[in-house]
Protein backbone atom coordinates (compact mmCIF):
# COMPACT_ATOMS: atom_id res chain seq x y z
CA UNK A 1 0.00 0.00 0.00
CA UNK A 2 1.07 3.58 -0.62
CA UNK A 3 1.43 6.70 1.42
CA UNK A 4 -1.85 8.03 -0.80
CA UNK A 5 -5.00 7.74 1.40
CA UNK A 6 -6.67 4.08 -0.12
CA UNK A 7 -10.03 5.97 -1.45
CA UNK A 8 -8.73 9.73 -1.68
CA UNK A 9 -10.73 11.89 -4.39
CA UNK A 10 -13.66 9.28 -4.92
CA UNK A 11 -17.36 9.47 -4.56
CA UNK A 12 -18.89 6.86 -2.74
CA UNK A 13 -22.71 6.35 -2.77
CA UNK A 14 -24.40 4.65 -0.14
CA UNK A 15 -27.63 3.10 -0.32
CA UNK A 16 -28.59 1.94 3.20
CA UNK A 17 -31.23 1.96 5.13
CA UNK A 18 -30.29 1.22 8.82
CA UNK A 19 -28.98 4.65 10.08
CA UNK A 20 -26.22 2.41 12.06
CA UNK A 21 -24.71 0.65 8.97
CA UNK A 22 -25.07 3.44 7.07
CA UNK A 23 -22.90 6.14 9.70
CA UNK A 24 -20.68 2.65 10.05
CA UNK A 25 -19.62 2.28 6.18
CA UNK A 26 -19.54 6.54 5.98
CA UNK A 27 -17.03 7.21 8.33
CA UNK A 28 -14.99 4.10 7.39
CA UNK A 29 -15.21 5.55 3.66
CA UNK A 30 -13.76 9.07 5.04
CA UNK A 31 -11.28 7.61 6.99
CA UNK A 32 -10.01 6.36 3.62
CA UNK A 33 -9.82 9.70 2.28
CA UNK A 34 -13.47 9.38 0.10
CA UNK A 35 -16.26 11.85 -0.29
CA UNK A 36 -19.18 9.95 0.92
CA UNK A 37 -22.98 10.64 -1.45
CA UNK A 38 -26.03 10.17 0.90
CA UNK A 39 -26.38 7.99 2.75
CA UNK A 40 -29.60 7.10 0.78
CA UNK A 41 -32.37 6.00 2.69
CA UNK A 42 -34.86 4.94 -0.52
CA UNK A 43 -34.74 4.08 -4.11
CA UNK A 44 -36.06 7.73 -4.48
CA UNK A 45 -33.27 9.46 -2.77
CA UNK A 46 -31.03 7.03 -4.01
CA UNK A 47 -32.00 7.95 -7.80
CA UNK A 48 -31.96 11.85 -6.68
CA UNK A 49 -28.68 11.74 -5.13
CA UNK A 50 -27.17 9.81 -8.12
CA UNK A 51 -28.70 12.65 -10.58
CA UNK A 52 -27.37 15.64 -8.61
CA UNK A 53 -23.70 13.56 -8.48
CA UNK A 54 -22.23 10.87 -10.45
CA UNK A 55 -20.72 8.56 -8.15
CA UNK A 56 -17.43 6.65 -8.49
CA UNK A 57 -18.97 3.88 -7.04
CA UNK A 58 -21.90 2.71 -4.48
CA UNK A 59 -22.69 0.60 -2.12
CA UNK A 60 -26.19 -0.96 -2.09
CA UNK A 61 -28.37 -2.30 0.20
CA UNK A 62 -31.11 -4.44 -1.85
CA UNK A 63 -33.92 -4.15 0.76
CA UNK A 64 -34.96 -0.67 1.97
CA UNK A 65 -37.35 -1.02 4.46
CA UNK A 66 -39.26 -3.28 2.29
CA UNK A 67 -38.73 -1.46 -1.11
CA UNK A 68 -36.20 -3.24 -3.54
CA UNK A 69 -33.05 -1.33 -4.60
CA UNK A 70 -33.15 -3.16 -8.26
CA UNK A 71 -34.22 0.35 -9.56
CA UNK A 72 -31.17 2.00 -8.22
CA UNK A 73 -28.72 -0.92 -9.37
CA UNK A 74 -29.99 -0.78 -12.84
CA UNK A 75 -28.90 2.73 -12.91
CA UNK A 76 -25.44 2.95 -11.42
CA UNK A 77 -25.18 -0.05 -13.95
CA UNK A 78 -26.68 1.95 -16.92
CA UNK A 79 -24.62 4.56 -15.63
CA UNK A 80 -21.45 2.34 -15.30
CA UNK A 81 -20.79 3.24 -12.02
CA UNK A 82 -19.32 0.22 -10.19
CA UNK A 83 -21.01 -0.78 -7.09
CA UNK A 84 -21.47 -3.99 -4.28
CA UNK A 85 -24.63 -5.22 -2.96
CA UNK A 86 -24.40 -4.83 0.82
CA UNK A 87 -27.54 -6.95 1.98
CA UNK A 88 -29.09 -9.35 4.16
CA UNK A 89 -30.38 -11.62 1.42
CA UNK A 90 -28.77 -14.73 0.44
CA UNK A 91 -27.08 -14.93 -3.30
CA UNK A 92 -29.54 -17.12 -3.98
CA UNK A 93 -32.46 -14.55 -3.72
CA UNK A 94 -30.66 -12.29 -6.32
CA UNK A 95 -31.96 -12.11 -9.62
CA UNK A 96 -29.84 -13.86 -12.01
CA UNK A 97 -28.98 -10.65 -14.49
CA UNK A 98 -27.19 -9.45 -11.47
CA UNK A 99 -25.16 -12.53 -10.41
CA UNK A 100 -21.84 -10.42 -11.64
CA UNK A 101 -22.21 -7.51 -9.12
CA UNK A 102 -20.50 -7.97 -6.03
CA UNK A 103 -22.04 -9.16 -3.04
CA UNK A 104 -21.16 -8.67 0.57
CA UNK A 105 -23.13 -10.27 3.57
CA UNK A 106 -23.93 -8.15 6.59
CA UNK A 107 -22.96 -7.93 8.53
CA UNK A 108 -20.35 -6.11 6.42
CA UNK A 109 -17.31 -5.11 7.57
CA UNK A 110 -16.99 -1.42 6.58
CA UNK A 111 -13.44 -1.37 6.23
CA UNK A 112 -13.18 -4.38 3.95
CA UNK A 113 -15.60 -2.46 1.35
CA UNK A 114 -13.20 0.83 1.60
CA UNK A 115 -10.42 -2.25 0.55
CA UNK A 116 -12.75 -3.44 -2.20
CA UNK A 117 -12.98 -0.08 -4.19
CA UNK A 118 -9.22 0.60 -3.36
CA UNK A 119 -8.86 -0.75 -7.13
CA UNK A 120 -10.43 2.29 -8.72
CA UNK A 121 -7.63 4.49 -8.08
CA UNK A 122 -4.95 2.41 -8.67
CA UNK A 123 -3.21 3.89 -11.84
CA UNK A 124 -2.20 2.12 -14.59
CA UNK A 125 1.77 1.15 -15.07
Amino acid sequence: MTDAPLLSGLKILIVEDDVIIAEAMSDSFVRAAATVIGPAFSVRQALGLIGETRPDAAVVDINLNGELAFPVADRLRADGVPFVFATGFDASEIPEHYATIGHCSKPVDPAALAEAFSWLNRKPL
